[in-house]
């Protein structure tokens, strides 16, 4: 696994900043080891158009081996990081079958990432998936399409209506996005493919707690954003916390006095609420001997690594310096320059630690069909200017030309056919699909 005599890297997770820490280190003189979760680099920003229908996942997912297959000094390797022992720079990970395997460093870059966070309440996770992986998209999209067909297959309007209403947890990015495109799954690809029902009919509830949308743009962008998508048919709640979830229902609270109390029906929510760090960053933190903020991330120096670990770097949304943002841009940003400052010292021996210097290239959205926003400095754009930039960005951003073709060819047939053919659902595994239906039709009974 690591070539006698060269400096070995190890770099945790697959994501945009582990990735880009790699490819920064190709012509250097070390061995690389990437370990991930996962077997693919998963493009995140467009996760919800997977979880609607309008993607497959292997429109936004480049398998890893692939996109280092030219990298001579790049290995990859299966297996989830657990824990590490600093003093002897030896990382522990395991494998898919629960045995585990050691990857002895002399430097290590840390970019896994962050979790959908419940604040307290895991159990939600039940009957509110998040959207921070593939297993999240594929989850809510077979909770959307079951959704309608519950409600085709019910005989009454007031049985169909809990089924006909989506709430999504969250008025981030990703929550605005994901509330649009459900409503564009209803109104534009169903429409005329039921009989007993209307999809138009859906009702899509947003909720926040901030006293407004996409709280990261511009107040002005922000209030377009808002009337596109009352203009879409969402109904957005602000100012409120979600404060339970069940499997027929969810609770909102008022934030102000005297702080009310209300309950929707529904079967189908979403979770975009905040993030959390990856359980790999207590383990981490705890070696370390460093602290953790609220959200579980590691605070670093000016260059990105560990206070007290020079050879140690934390890139990405698990990292913690200046009130950086958790987008890509960082992750790729930090993966390259941990991967520039490693390629320096291998060289020079003693090259000199330059601090991180984040060029912020601006915030995107998209909001629906036709508008979304685009910050980035002074400039501003919304609607179908922003919309095409929107797109233009994206598609640039994608790993692999054929990932980029693909996604723009199904962009343009959905918006040509208003159909979208990525709705086949999966159960997980092949014994929760022999048995699936009994099951939930256990859990009804017993509720």
């Amino acid at each position: 696994m690591t070539a006698p005599g060269r400096p070995h890297v190890v770099i945790v997770g697959g994501g945009f900043g582990g990735l880009h820490a790699a490819r920064r280190l190709k012509n250097a003189d070390v061995q690389v080891t990437l370990l991930s979760r996962g077997t693919s680099h998963v493009f995140q920003p467009l996760l919800y158009q997977c979880a609607t229908g309008l993607l497959s996942e292997g429109s936004i997912a480049s398998p890893l081996r692939h996109l280092l297959r030219r990298q001579q000094n790049a290995h990859v390797a299966l297996g989830e990081a657990t824990s590490i022992d600093p003093a002897a720079k030896i990382l522990t990970a395991s494998r898919v079958n629960g045995s585990t395997f050691d990857l002895k460093y002399d430097y290590l870059v840390v970019a896994a990432g962050m979790q959908q966070a419940y604040h307290g309440h895991d159990e939600y996770i039940d009957w509110a998936p998040g959207m921070k992986t593939l297993d999240d998209a594929l989850t809510i999209r077979r909770k959307l399409v079951s959704a309608f067909e519950m409600a085709e297959s019910l005989p009454t309007a007031e049985e169909r209506k809990p089924w006909l209403t989506f709430a999504v947890a969250g008025g981030g990015p990703t929550g605005v996005e994901l509330a649009g495109q459900i409503r564009e799954l209803a109104v534009h690809a169903l429409t005329h493919e039921f009989r007993s029902i209307d999809p138009r009919e859906a009702r899509v509830l947003l909720f926040h707690g901030g006293d407004r949308v996409l709280e990261s743009f511009d107040k002005n962008l922000s209030k377009r954003a808002l009337r596109t998508l009352e203009k879409v048919g969402v109904e957005t709640h602000l100012g409120v916390h979600v404060t339970d979830v069940t499997p027929r229902d969810i609770e909102t609270t008022m934030k102000a006095e005297p702080k009310t109390k209300t309950r929707f029906d529904t079967r189908t929510v979403v979770w975009t609420a905040g993030v959390e760090a990856v359980p790999f960053a207590k383990a981490l933190a705890t070696a370390l001997g460093v602290p953790q903020d609220r959200s579980g991330r590691i605070a670093v120096e000016a260059d990105l690594s560990v206070p007290g670990h020079p050879n140690v770097w934390v890139v990405g949304d698990m990292s913690s310096r200046d009130k950086l943002p958790g987008v890509a841009e960082v992750a790729m940003q930090g993966g390259r320059h941990a991967g520039k400052l490693i390629a320096a010292e291998v060289e020079s021996g003693q090259a000199p630690r330059t601090p991180f210097k984040y060029r912020d290239l601006g915030n995107a959205a998209y909001v629906a069909r036709g508008h979304a926003l685009i910050q980035a400095g002074p400039l501003h754009l919304s609607g179908s200017l922003g919309w095409i930039s929107w797109g233009v960005i994206h598609i640039a951003f994608l790993s692999g030309a054929r990932n980029r073709a693909g996604t723009l060819l199904n962009w343009g047939a959905t918006i040509l056919t208003n159909s979208r053919r990525e709705r086949a659902v999966t159960f997980g595994d092949s014994r929760i699909a022999r048995n699936q239906y009994f099951k939930n039709a256990d859990k009804e009974a017993n509720q």
